[in-house]
């Protein structure tokens, strides 16, 4: 059977569709009334609230909330998922023994509970990702601006990996930060983030965020930063249309 789904099930029959999609090493996803403890590093609890529940074959664990692109809580590939009922409550863990970190859901509630066999062997094809534009403007720095010299690519810093460091005709430090969509203030803390790693440089600090657009909020916060925006589209697009540069920006 391709795939097996129960509508409004009753604990006892979406606890038995849980088990048997883990015994066949199905994808499973869940759509239920639960709350969630997280015991690891830290610990966390979620009250009750309705969340959309994955479980991948490889054991991957995924909740989602309404909102958001991120999962609440999840657990990387190689986790031992288990089911159980008790009290008339499904229980699923999520266990990870290196570092030792579990996620418990207990579902009160289940809406939809689905197991399917999939069978997916493509690998994706990225084309017009941020190490692409990298890629471009390391080989062609005139497409940052004229003078530029890339210095260093995926530069290690306390706050992360800034993508690209380099000077300016001046021999100002120059921190970029490449977006392939439309750059947010999530992209501009980013990269304040590293810029605060050489608030010790005796030199000014030049730092740009490098993608196809921004938002109005994260372009105000960059201007209150005299930080830059450099509009450059992925390597498909920049074929057809010229970038703009630094100097657009003074």
């Amino acid at each position: 059977m391709k795939f097996k789904t129960l509508e409004n099930p009753s604990s006892k029959d979406s606890y038995k569709l849980i088990t048997e999609g883990l015994d066949k090493k199905s994808m499973i996803i869940l759509l239920a009334k639960c709350h969630v403890e997280y015991n690891g590093r830290a610990r966390s609890k979620l009250d009750v609230g309705d969340r959309l529940i994955v479980v991948k074959k490889d054991g991957t664990f995924i909740i989602h909330q309404e909102l958001n692109l991120d999962p609440v809580n999840w657990q990387a590939a190689g986790c031992k998922n288990k089911v159980k009922l008790k009290d008339d409550t499904v229980i699923l863990t999520s266990k990870k023994t290196k570092p030792d970190e579990e996620i418990i859901v207990y579902i009160d509630e289940t809406y939809s509970v689905t197991y399917y066999n999939c069978v997916d062997t493509k690998n994706l094809e990225i084309r017009g990702y941020e190490k692409h534009m990298v890629d471009l403007a390391w080989e062609k720095p005139e497409l940052i601006e004229k003078g530029f010299r890339p210095t260093r690519r995926e530069y290690q810093t306390e706050n992360g990996f800034i993508d690209l460091m380099g000077k300016d005709s001046e021999g100002h430090l120059v921190i970029l930060e490449f977006k392939s969509r439309k750059a947010g203030t999530n992209a501009v803390k980013q990269l304040k983030g590293y810029v605060d790693c050489f608030l010790d440089n005796k030199d000014f600090v030049r730092a740009a965020i490098v993608a196809p657009d921004i938002t109005d909020n994260a372009r105000e916060e960059l201007e209150k930063l005299e930080m830059e925006f450099i509009e450059m589209n992925p390597p498909l697009d920049l074929l057809k249309q010229k970038a703009s540069t630094l100097d657009s920006f003074f």
